[in-house]
């Protein structure tokens, strides 16, 4: 047994013994912190294929994205993706008419993760309202004519086979 796996478990042996309050600060200390956020694909239920989905503008106004936001404390990732749809654009949905896409946790490198929804309305009979300061714009898009989106909404986007890197990876 070589000297770094004996120490390894020297180290857990305190760990364990640590209790139980002071056992988890500790892993949270050295353990990845990643903040959590919910983002839903609102499709258009109505629309011919390939479909519409709806989208975005924030400011600065330099691309479209979805509807998304960070999840709070103790909140559940469907309930809080349908607060952020009607916060962000007039869209009330029970959390229960979200579905799971899959994948449905998606990890970003630089330190999040976004739990991924699906849902589909009726556009003619589904009124968009923004507060022009966090959303200047809510409009949908066929998918096939998607506007310039922003980084991570394409990156987001191309996962699930939509949009220009998807194209790129040859998904679509």
């Amino acid at each position: 047994m070589n000297l770094r796996r004996r120490l390894r478990g020297y180290g857990y042996q305190v760990l364990y013994r640590l209790p139980g309050r002071a056992r988890r600060r500790l892993v949270r200390l050295v353990s990845p912190k990643y903040l959590v956020g919910a983002v839903t694909l609102l499709h258009d239920s109505e629309a011919p294929e390939p479909g519409r989905l709806l989208l975005l503008r924030q400011p600065p106004g330099q691309g479209w994205g979805l509807p998304a936001g960070l999840l709070k404390r103790h909140e559940p990732p469907p309930v809080g993706a349908a607060r952020e749809l009607f916060e962000e654009s007039g869209v009330a949905l029970d959390p229960t008419a979200l579905t799971p896409a899959v994948p449905n946790a998606v990890v970003h490198v630089k330190g999040w993760v976004d739990t991924v929804f699906t849902a589909a309305v009726p556009a003619s009979r589904t009124e968009l309202v923004v507060d022009g300061g966090e959303v200047l714009e809510a409009r949908w898009f066929p998918l096939d004519d998607l506007p310039r989106l922003t980084p991570n909404t394409e990156i987001l986007l191309g996962l699930y086979g939509i949009g220009p890197a998807a194209e790129e990876d040859g998904a679509s």
